[in-house]
Formats: structure tokens, sequence, C-alpha cells
């Protein structure tokens, strides 16, 4: 199995298969909710639907997921974050990541809400 040395989208610097590909692979999960959005966001930037869905609270996930075809993602800056630890059961976190659609530049600002429930985080909505 070749590995992917290319830097990972979420940010931290880290090999991509080292950083958020194992925890798209299923190679555990991430430990806080900061990590789960990093992986999130990360999951776009790859096109992996399959750890969107499965990282979505069953409560609010959809049953579909559409992911923009002619939108890159070019960033993540985490501006914030309540909560969300090892030790929490919920947490927040703000950011903006940026992307380029149809050949223009965008931001999406938004602040994103997640639980824990058996030791796994989830993503459940926009705050």
């Amino acid at each position: 199995m070749s590995r992917d040395m290319s830097l990972c989208p979420c940010g931290l610097g880290e090999p991509y298969d080292d950083c958020c590909g194992r925890f798209h692979r299923g190679a555990g999960t991430p430990p806080s909710a900061e990590l789960l959005m990093r992986a999130r966001y990360s999951a776009y930037v790859v096109g992996d639907r399959d750890f969107l869905l499965r990282t979505w609270h069953d409560k609010t996930r959809p049953r579909l997921l559409t992911v923009e075809d002619g939108q890159h993602w070019k960033g993540l800056h985490i501006l914030g974050r309540t909560g969300g630890g090892l030790f929490d059961t919920e947490g927040t976190v703000e950011f903006k990541a940026r992307y380029e659609a149809d050949g223009k530049p965008g931001v999406m600002h938004d602040t994103s809400r997640f639980v824990k429930a058996d030791g796994v985080w989830y993503y459940v909505d926009e705050v």
C-alpha cells in the first residue's frame, strides 16, 4: 500500500495519510470535536462522502449528500471552539473555509455543533 505523503488539507502540517487520512480509512476516530471538524473538511476536499455521512449525527444526517463538483476547497482556519475535548460530550467549532467555485473565491464562515456518543464525536448542525 502506498502512503500519501502530501500535506493534509486540514492545515495541521502532517502528511494526509497520517493525519485525517487515517480517520477516513476507519483507522480510529477523531478524539476531539476540532479534529473531527478538520477531518470533515478534509473529506470535502478529497470527496469522501462516506466519511461525511458516517460522522454526521443520525438525528440530522441527510439521506443523500451532494458535493458541489465545481467547488474547490482552498484552506481551513479554526477561529475558536467551546468544549469538544476528551472529557466533554458537546462542543462547537467556529471556522472559516476558503473555496473557489466557478473560478470565483469565497469563504464559508460557520460554527458547527458536535456531540460525543459512546466515545465517538459526531457533527450535528450549524449553530
